[in-house]
């Protein structure tokens, strides 16, 4: 154990004792306050200041996930957010500890702060090494239709996940179906293109667009952006993955050619 990594502090918005939709297995999901994207259909606005929540140190962070360690069959520790790359120092403090005890360790993240140079380029080297697997949430592959959604570009994104296969790190690719914004046919086809340039790939999980997160924003005072737009159809879901399996299988089909 580590004395310097055990101290470290991060900002905490909430805790899920018992993830089930997290990463394998039953696990402990940990909620980091603070994010740089305005995600038009986020569900958690609650998490985007870095002040809000509450400080927490790795060794409490580890003690918490120690009193529901018998019911965690199979799982382990997910950080989730918010961004929780805005908070890297004390993700690799807490994965590091994590792992010396043999705890799986899961993050689930856009992977919107990365850069490849100087000393954040070293940090995320550092980062890869304590994390067993990443859930990369691909919220448009169109960067123009990605600024619009989220305020932000999709370069550094689309950079991260190429970082990830470089390092031959396990990802689970995640993306949203919004109706008439996430789910035209050939941004859909475009991403499984994308995704079939990967070999690090292990899961696909194709979401449905809800409105869970309305009241959030009501009892914030925040105008909800998608107002108006249903949840997503099942059929939508299925259509979509179906369009972006078959971008993944031209695109691996070209790769053996």
């Amino acid at each position: 154990m580590n004395k310097a990594n055990l101290e470290m502090l991060g900002r905490i918005h909430s805790i899920e004792s018992l993830g089930t939709v997290d990463g394998p297995g039953m696990r402990y999901v940990l909620f980091l306050q603070g994010c740089p994207m305005r995600c038009q259909y986020c569900h958690n606005p609650d998490t985007w200041r870095l002040s809000g929540g509450r400080d927490m140190s790795v060794e409490e962070v580890l003690e918490d996930y120690e009193s529901y360690r018998p019911y965690l069959k199979g799982g382990g520790i997910t950080c989730t957010g918010g961004e929780p790359l805005l908070q890297m120092s004390f993700i690799i403090a807490l994965f590091t500890e994590a792992r010396q005890r043999g705890l799986h360790t899961c993050l689930d993240t856009s992977g919107i702060t990365f850069r490849r140079e100087g000393q954040t380029y070293e940090r995320f080297l550092q980062l890869i090494e304590v994390t067993d697997l990443f859930l990369l949430d691909l919220k448009h592959i169109d960067n123009r239709s990605h600024q619009i959604l989220t305020g932000c570009e999709n370069s550094a994104i689309l950079n991260f996940s190429q970082f990830l296969n470089e390092n031959e790190k396990d990802v689970w690719i995640r993306h949203v179906v919004i109706p008439g914004i996430t789910d035209g046919i050939q941004d859909l086809y475009n991403l499984g293109l994308f995704i079939g340039s990967l070999d690090n790939v292990k899961a696909l999980e194709i979401l449905p667009y809800h409105t869970m997160g309305v009241s959030k924003y009501e009892a914030m005072g925040i105008a909800y952006p998608l107002e108006g737009i249903a949840p997503a159809e099942p059929e939508a879901v299925d259509r979509a993955r179906l369009v972006i399996l078959k971008g993944i299988t031209d695109k691996k089909r070209e790769r053996r050619l």
